[in-house]
């Protein structure tokens, strides 16, 4: 249906790269508060956990309904490809935080967000490049 709604197809990929994107945000978000709110957490290990368990969600939807996976690798280089661009995703989300919160004195939610955002484009190009 997406695809009869979007003529383009890379439009229809981005719109639901984006759903999937905002979904695998609200757990990463809630895992993030519930970790530094609920279990006193420190907000990089909250943001680990987070973005470790909306990763496998991520690669999960990206996999089978977003992206047009190269048949010709492996589930498991596919697998690979796709953690090994997560970290560096991590990593920079990290480095985001850090500077956002720590550094510039921004509430972690506010930086959340914003590295968020940066972080969406950098994965969908290079997701975009290596697995298809």
């Amino acid at each position: 249906m997406i695809d009869k709604i979007f003529k383009n197809k890379l439009l229809a990929q981005i719109f639901r790269f984006g759903i999937v994107g905002g979904l695998a945000f609200v757990v990463d978000f809630a895992v993030l508060t519930f970790c530094v709110e609920v279990l006193n957490l420190s907000e990089a290990i909250g943001t680990a956990l987070g973005f470790t368990i909306s990763v496998i969600f991520n690669y999960i939807l990206s996999i089978f309904w977003v992206f047009d996976v190269n048949k010709e690798k492996s589930q498991k280089k596919n697998f690979a490809i796709f953690i090994i661009l997560s970290i560096i995703g991590l990593l920079l989300t990290e480095l985001i935080m850090w500077l956002g919160s720590k550094v510039m004195g921004i509430d972690y939610r506010i930086v959340k967000i914003i590295a968020t955002a940066i972080v969406m484009v950098f994965n969908f190009i290079t997701r975009k490049i290596f697995l298809e």
